[in-house]
């Protein structure tokens, strides 16, 4: 593969991703982009870029984002170059460890083990009443691949499943929910509430106090999308006031959270750095040089950001 690519990931290793790439693209002349550097590129491959990196790049034929989440590189805007395709990665990996993350969040209130980790605390030996499965409904919000692979997990443990998404879906076992008059009732349907919905300007703030309240009394919210769905003050109303029974938190408005942020205070509340998934370099890399070999063949690729939609 013999063209130049122009390389940026904010946070990452770029010596991993660079060792990757390069076993996967042997021919291909791979740089990491450097402020000022305006030299001719045919692909461009972000994780939340700089709009200097971007900005007037009329040369590239795409640009790869490196993770799930596009609306980092969609917050650039007139920064994108016009008639550039942007590009996501197929899972890569990052399904499966989704589902993991999961189903140990959904099985651990599920079984209790919040209550009794406070229990072992106390030095109290206690049984409590199990949860029964029938009345344990679990609402999925956003039915996209993550949201399928999270929904394959939990399928064989038998709880009621629930999904919404912006427009109607069909999937077996699941009773799928649309659009704002469906919001509501999946809302008020999902005992366990899990957040996978991409960041765009319809669905930033979506879980603010209205719509929390919704919720059956004792819901548990996991979050493993973006921070900003959440209005985390309505959360911790509601989790205090006993109308949520507790969450866990993979994502936040600001990461790294900040030692101040009263999340971190609230018992009820279990809090991961953003590690549900992650990024798989090599299945990534590969799947890069698939499609950049497909886009030289003149082919159609899977994983065509709709800009317009956000995601």
């Amino acid at each position: 593969m013999n063209m130049d690519i122009i390389f940026h990931a904010t946070g990452g290793n770029p010596e991993a991703w660079l060792n990757s790439l390069q076993q996967a693209m042997p021919g291909a002349n791979i740089r990491v982009w450097q402020e000022g550097d305006t030299a001719p590129a045919d692909y461009a491959l972000v994780w939340k870029p700089p709009a200097a990196m971007l900005r007037g790049r009329t040369d590239l034929k795409a640009i790869f984002n490196l993770g799930a989440g596009v609306d980092a590189i969609l917050q650039l805007g007139d920064a994108l170059p016009a008639g550039v395709p942007v590009i996501r990665i197929d899972d890569a990996g990052m399904g499966v460890q989704m589902g993991e993350f999961v189903t140990h969040a959904v099985l651990r209130y599920f079984r209790r083990l919040d209550d009794y980790a406070m229990q072992n605390r106390e030095q109290l030996w206690r049984c409590l009443a199990p949860y029964e499965k029938e009345d344990f409904s679990i609402g999925v919000l956003g039915l996209g691949v993550l949201g399928n692979r999270i929904i394959d997990a939990l399928r064989p443990f038998g709880f009621p499943l629930h999904g919404w998404s912006r427009t109607q879906k069909d999937l077996p076992g699941v009773i799928c929910h649309s659009g704002q008059e469906g919001l509501d009732h999946f809302l008020r349907a999902s005992r366990v509430l899990v957040v996978i919905l991409p960041l765009t300007a319809e669905t930033e703030d979506i879980l603010h106090h209205a719509n929390l309240a919704k919720l059956p009394r004792g819901a548990y919210v996991i979050n493993v999308a973006r921070g900003a769905h959440l209005v985390d003050a309505d959360l911790l109303a509601l989790i205090r006031q006993g109308h949520i029974a507790g969450a866990t938190l993979d994502v936040f408005r600001e990461e790294p959270l900040a030692p101040a942020h009263p999340f971190w205070q609230e018992p009820r509340i279990r809090i991961t750095p953003h590690i549900s998934a992650l990024t798989v370099r090599g299945e990534s890399a590969r799947q890069i040089a698939t499609k950049i070999a497909a886009l030289e063949d003149g082919q159609q690729v899977i994983g065509l950001v709709d800009q317009s939609r956000g995601y």
